[in-house]
């Protein structure tokens, strides 16, 4: 894609000659065309080509630029092509770079002359801009919806496991008791503000730059505001160097992915850890396992692998495309050709990390007796001593804090849990601990006890899966 806008009769390069022939006497390189050609790329943008190309036509006529005649044979000929497009038949050729000048070269066999006052007040820099606008606008809608399907598969998993216990880790050692479904839970608010960054991303990006023409705007009597709302944005771009300059619109859709991404890769780790049978938390199916070529025993967690490892796609793409924009001066310049590779190589990754997760989330089957056992693990429920002493002791929280130290070191020399200990060797730490005191040292009376807003109790699991349900409906 090249900068390129057409004079004010329209006139088109006949069929095999460059579009912007008419300054050159000789053909470029055979290098020269194969680092400059984008269509093997680009013609994944024909849909929102073919889109700003009929809104633009129907602008033109209203505006008196084009006549009803051509404007008809225009409208008839891109019908012709999107056609075609669907079927496979589409002539695809490098000859004509890109997908804007194999959409006008191919209308012009079709309808002849008229083709070339389709191009008359816009440029493929403003053309480029919309069609990839428009093209990320989608697949922000896309991550959207796929991020809404993953919070509902999550929702159902931790609404069916309210109850479950399992021990909550900071370190990876065992902190606190708390459930699965809280645990779930905590993925569904993560991917709650994914879904809203990229909402919030398209936004701002959805301002329409076609008739900003080559940078500078257009003589013609064209009406702007018809284009823009026609193809479903909330108004025009306000600068015409800035419309065909931005790609603030990429990357800002780039970093919600990668953030997204990151998202993914904590709960595919997670995944990971908890099928090794040092765990036993989670089994996963056939569906979502392979094998070994050589160990009839194993069964790998490859796509949560897999998921994990594509969040590096995703931050690269947004690197890739921060480095190509962060010394180019307004306004076009053909490093914004790179634009596109990584953004499609990115929302594809992604969008099949989400189909992924979501399919894993809803088959994972946990192993609720190992994590039961595991929850009541590594002196988990030394933080509900330390709360008793305060509560019924009136202990300062930092002498408690001291004493319940004491206290899981004596568990740890006698090789038993906290609930294990017994009433006299607890006593020993302080005379007036009562037997009420195992009365909050189980993990399920941990998980009870947090009733908190937000907390893990069962209770509060269940308020927040009903105010998630209400807010996925």
């Amino acid at each position: 894609m090249t900068d390129d806008s057409s004079d004010a009769s329209g006139r088109t390069a006949p069929a095999g000659q460059a579009m912007w022939g008419g300054r050159f006497s000789g053909k470029p390189a055979e290098l020269m065309q194969a680092i400059n050609v984008s269509i093997g790329f680009d013609k994944r943008l024909a849909a929102q080509d073919l889109a700003g190309s009929r809104a633009h036509a129907a602008m033109l006529r209203t505006a008196g630029v084009l006549s009803a005649e051509d404007e008809t044979a225009i409208q008839q000929g891109l019908a012709t092509i999107e056609g075609e497009i669907a079927a496979g038949t589409f002539p695809f050729r490098e000859e004509y770079e890109d997908i804007h000048m194999n959409v006008e070269a191919r209308l012009r066999e079709l309808i002849g002359p008229a083709a070339g006052r389709l191009h008359t007040a816009r440029s493929r820099n403003d053309q480029v801009a919309l069609d990839f606008r428009m093209w990320v606008r989608d697949a922000c809608d896309r991550t959207v919806a796929q991020l809404r399907a993953l919070q509902k598969a999550l929702v159902a998993k931790a609404e069916a496991h309210a109850d479950a216990v399992m021990p909550g880790f900071t370190h990876l050692q065992p902190a606190q008791p708390v459930t699965f479904g809280h645990h779930l839970m905590a993925y569904v608010e993560m991917f709650g503000r994914d879904a809203a960054r990229f909402a919030d991303a398209r936004t701002r990006m959805n301002e329409c730059p076609l008739g900003a023409a080559a940078l500078a705007g257009s003589p013609f009597p064209i009406d702007r505001e018809m284009t823009a709302q026609a193809l479903g944005f909330d108004r025009p771009t306000a600068n015409s160097l800035d419309s065909v300059a931005d790609r603030d619109f990429a990357l800002e859709a780039l970093a919600a992915g990668g953030i997204c991404a990151i998202h993914l890769s904590r709960l595919a780790e997670e995944i990971v850890i908890w099928m090794t049978p040092q765990f036993g938390f989670v089994k996963l199916s056939d569906a979502f396992t392979t094998g070994s070529s050589i160990m009839p025993q194993k069964k790998n967690p490859d796509a949560a692998e897999l998921v994990r490892a594509k969040a590096g796609r995703l931050l690269a793409s947004f690197q890739q495309l921060a480095v190509v924009m962060k010394g180019l001066p307004l306004t076009y310049s053909k490093d914004m050709q790179e634009d596109k590779v990584p953004t499609f190589e990115a929302f594809d990754a992604l969008e099949l990390s989400l189909l992924a997760m979501a399919g894993m989330v809803a088959d994972l089957q946990p192993n609720i007796e190992n994590m039961t056992q595991a929850a009541g693990s590594g002196f988990s429920t030394a933080t509900d001593l330390a709360d008793w002493l305060v509560r019924e002791l009136n202990l300062p929280f930092r002498d408690a804090h001291h004493v319940t130290g004491a206290a899981v070191k004596r568990a740890e020399e006698l090789g038993c849990s906290l609930s294990d200990l017994v009433l006299p060797e607890l006593q020993k730490l302080d005379e007036r601990i009562t037997a009420s005191v195992y009365e909050v040292l189980t993990p399920e009376a941990s998980v009870a006890s947090r009733r908190s807003y937000g907390g893990t109790s069962p209770d509060q699991v269940r308020a927040q899966i009903k105010r998630w349900k209400e807010i996925l409906a």
